[in-house]
């Protein structure tokens, strides 16, 4: 399936045999393919900013792992073509990234909802990010998962700004105890406009 109906399909996979033997090179084109899609905000959260390339790329690693085959694949692809944005959004994973297991677990313990706190800037309009509905991200007692999936949706208007090298887009996070905005990169900007229709 051509990737403009942004949709991963069978089809689209490489043979197992030929994923394993290409494996290493496609991993080094997909690292720098990725270069320009990870944004870091504050001193523990990173954007990766997901594509059908990023998507198919994971779903061809798990299958390699795994090796599950065509029951697996169904699983794969409802897990991860949600996560493929649509031509009017970006879509991106958010990770916590804390080594010292003792302060991540206090940490992530009390940033409960940081899902609904995620945004876009762009002109000094705030765009809020809409979480992915697959599982509850934020626990009853208030703890939130380290990784979270989020969309940002944009109308034509806010894409056209998008798009212009000279308006500011910024990314952030304003949960009370994590407070972050940074600009994002226009190498950052370049990668990330070619999502959109």
């Amino acid at each position: 399936m051509p990737k403009e109906l942004r949709q991963i399909q069978k089809q689209d996979l490489l043979p197992q045999d030929s994923y394993a033997k290409n494996r290493k090179q496609l991993r080094k084109e997909l690292l720098e393919f990725k270069k320009n899609r990870r944004i870091a905000l504050g001193p523990y959260a990173t954007f990766y900013f997901e594509s059908f390339e990023t998507m198919l790329a994971q779903v061809q690693e798990m299958l390699h792992i795994e090796k599950g085959g065509d029951e697996q694949l169904k699983d794969e692809l409802s897990a991860y073509n949600p996560l493929i944005p649509n031509g009017k959004e970006l879509t991106a994973t958010l990770m916590f990234e804390i080594d010292n297991p003792i302060i991540r677990a206090n940490f992530l313990s009390k940033l409960g909802g940081v899902e609904n706190h995620v945004f876009i800037k762009i002109d000094n309009k705030t765009i809020h990010a809409v979480p992915e509905k697959d599982v509850d991200r934020t626990s009853s007692e208030g703890k939130a998962s380290s990784v979270q999936f989020v969309h940002f949706t944009l109308n034509d208007d806010q894409i056209k700004k998008f798009k212009d090298n000279n308006i500011k887009v910024e990314i952030g996070i304003d949960h009370t105890l994590y407070n972050h905005t940074v600009t994002i990169p226009r190498d950052s900007k370049i990668a990330l406009i070619k999502d959109f229709i």
